[in-house]
């Protein structure tokens, strides 16, 4: 296997570059913001078969989809099948880079990750994004379509894995995607749409949705360890990357609600009990969910509430089997 040395893009510098997004981000194109949607399937009748150590994750200790994906990797027993490797927490319009404080690139020794999409597309000028799935065989990306890779990595690798947790049971399969949806809709997306919101009655729209999904997933986990019952399964995994970086990042940045996760008492349960999970509690990094500076809202007219940034104890409360 090929070795790189490391190869480490420069510092960011939005003062010489300029934030990320324009041109990346607000393309009018018919194409899809992430426009790379292989799929990878046990048999490889999608051209993408699964096997151990031909695919490899770029991910962000920042990005929630990009956690759900290293959780379910290692739930999944991938750990040794599909390997990983982290970004800068930081960009700049440059996108994603490899800096010392998250390590080089071992697959290709790229300084940015705009570089695996210029070898997947010449002239690439879209969306640089993590999760992106990385195939060594051909040397191009698969896909950075954030909804489906979890789903591949949950279904498609049952013959190579290690003994690991079936996140997708074929008998509730399509209600998990379905509710891994709704979780997507009315709160991790629904959330940042509340930041977005351009006048006062916009604001308080979006944020009573927000709130009410929070109180009905509350409600769904008074009787039960987990979404589904006693068993972890994908969704799980979906709603505990929102909810660990509700506190210190989603709420304070769009001003959702004056409740903290802790105010919520199933749901605050609920996360402390899947943070005990290795594959929980090891990609978590809370200091990359604080923001560098104050979080500054836009002089747009819209009275928001003001939020601070909170790091509750997650060591806190009732053992797992103290909820029947």
């Amino acid at each position: 296997m090929t070795t790189y040395s490391p190869a480490y893009a420069g510092p960011v510098d939005i003062a010489t570059f300029g934030p990320y997004g324009p041109g990346r981000l607000d393309r009018v194109t018919d194409r899809p913001i992430y426009p790379f949607q292989n799929r990878i399937t046990a048999d490889g009748s999608s051209g993408y078969l699964a096997e151990p150590g031909r695919y490899h994750l770029y991910l962000a200790y920042i990005c929630p989809w990009a956690q759900r994906v290293a959780i379910i990797r290692d739930l999944s027993g991938l750990r040794d099948v599909v390997s990983l490797s982290y970004v800068d927490d930081a960009r700049d319009s440059r996108g994603w880079a490899f800096r010392e404080n998250r390590g080089p690139d071992p697959v290709n020794g790229f300084s940015f990750l705009a570089e695996a999409y210029e070898a997947t597309e010449a002239g690439y000028p879209g969306h640089i994004s993590v999760p992106t799935l990385w195939d060594r065989q051909t040397g191009t990306v698969v896909s950075n379509d954030y909804p489906e890779i979890p789903i591949d990595l949950g279904t498609q690798f049952a013959a190579h894995a290690e003994a690991g947790l079936d996140l997708y049971p074929e008998a509730s399969r399509a209600e998990i995607i379905a509710f891994d949806e709704e979780i997507a809709r009315d709160f991790s997306l629904a959330a940042h749409g509340v930041g977005r919101a351009a006048t006062q009655e916009e604001y308080e729209e979006r944020r009573a949705g927000v709130i009410a999904a929070l109180d009905r997933f509350d409600a769904r986990l008074a009787d039960r360890r987990y979404l589904f019952g006693d068993d972890v399964t994908a969704s799980d995994v979906q709603l505990f990357v929102a909810l660990v970086r509700f506190d210190l990042l989603t709420n304070p940045r769009n001003g959702v609600s004056e409740r903290r996760l802790p105010d919520y008492p199933n749901l605050w349960r609920y996360a402390r009990d899947l943070y005990r999970i290795p594959a929980f509690r090891e990609t978590t990094d809370f200091a990359a969910f604080q923001p560098a500076g104050p979080i500054e809202h836009p002089d747009d007219g819209v009275n928001r509430i003001v939020v601070e940034p909170h790091l509750a104890d997650w060591e806190l409360g009732p053992t797992p089997a103290a909820v029947e």
